[in-house]
């Protein structure tokens, strides 16, 4: 019995060992490959909604998409923000500063400023990303069929500068039923004042 235990704990840790090492090697490969990638919806123009530092509504705005070269984004971002971000990499569970940012106020897109999310819609997925029932705004938000990984998934991006954001499911809480399941790497959290 102890042999059958042993072998078994070996074979648990090989296969853990390998899918990791595989999804290392996948995340690097389509990071190596990823420089050429473009908008795939034009320069626009968009509509937004802009929204002030403490979540109130300024009104709806229609403006050109921003648009910057790649290597403009990379002078911008981290490492990690210019992967998910331009590559739509996804950050390792649990390892984003956002996922336990329990404070009121409002997450921004990191690379081009605007609203998302509110963190009145922010709720604990237990999935170790920051989740959120519903955008700021539908239209700050765009979604499209994402079909990686060999598993239908629906990509969410930021719809002023198509920043790859992270996914949206349909196992999230009341009222919307849906999880909005962000990067950390993709978002900057502004505390609300007061």
């Amino acid at each position: 019995m102890k042999e059958f235990t042993r072998r078994c704990f070996i074979y648990a840790a090989a296969t853990l060992g390998g899918y990791g090492m595989l999804m290392g090697v996948e995340r690097v490969c389509s990071s190596a490959f990823a420089d050429g990638v473009e908008s795939t919806t034009g320069p626009g123009p968009v509509k937004i909604i802009k929204f002030a530092d403490d979540g109130t509504s300024l009104g709806a705005l229609t403006t050109a998409k921003v648009q910057k070269s790649t290597a403009q984004w990379k002078s911008q971002l981290t490492a990690l923000q210019f992967d998910v971000t331009r590559r739509a990499a996804t950050e390792w569970a649990f390892t984003g500063a956002l996922d336990n940012e329990h404070r009121t106020g409002l997450y921004r897109c990191i690379d081009c400023d605007n609203a998302l999310f509110d963190s009145r819609a922010k709720f604990d997925s237990g999935t170790g990303w920051p989740s959120f029932f519903q955008p700021i705004a539908k239209e700050n938000v765009r979604e499209q069929k994402d079909f990686s990984y060999g598993v239908v998934r629906t990509t969410v991006r930021c719809t002023l500068c198509d920043a790859h954001l992270g996914h949206v499911f349909t196992d999230g809480p009341r009222p919307t039923g849906l999880r909005y399941c962000m990067n950390s790497a993709a978002l900057r959290f502004l505390p609300r004042k007061g």
